[in-house]
């Protein structure tokens, strides 16, 4: 086992690698518009996941995953090539949701908004069902007038 400082390192360096290969020596008509998000690397220094977006279709992203997944042997060999390990990490590519769903939460909070908005339109007209003053005052008391008020 390596420490996590260590793997996170290394992780670090595989996301630079797969990105540069892809940018630079991988030429696979399939490949789209691909961002290097994240790279994850098990303590044991065996298994990489290296997480991507794409800018695009469903088709192109579905082309993109097959590109990957194509070039995945060289990728590997160069990650094992410039980071020295005696054993070079297995690769997973997985699509990163990342945009998505932070997509969807701005879908949500536009929709928070407009229903506080509407609220607050219907709030500003209102009348209270009660009294404007729903609190009781005391009363004067009646001994008041015994200490020397008049």
């Amino acid at each position: 086992m390596v420490d996590a400082a260590r793997a996170r390192k290394l992780a670090d360096r595989i996301q630079k690698v797969v990105a540069e290969m892809l940018e630079r020596r991988i030429k696979d008509p399939r490949l789209g518009f691909v961002t290097v998000t994240d790279a994850r690397l098990t303590n044991d220094l065996r298994d990489a996941t290296v997480f991507y977006t794409v800018f695009g279709s469903d088709e192109e992203k579905a082309g993109t995953g097959a590109a990957l997944e194509s070039a995945k042997g060289v990728i590997r060999s160069e990650v094992g090539r410039q980071t020295g390990l005696r054993h070079t990490p297995s690769l997973t590519f997985v699509m990163d949701e990342v945009q998505q769903n932070a997509q969807h939460i701005e879908e949500l909070l536009a929709k928070a908004r407009r229903a506080d908005a509407e609220v607050a339109r219907t709030a500003a007209s209102a009348q209270p069902a009660g009294d404007r003053d729903p609190y009781r005052v005391p009363r004067e008391r009646a001994d008041d007038d015994e200490h020397g008020e008049d």
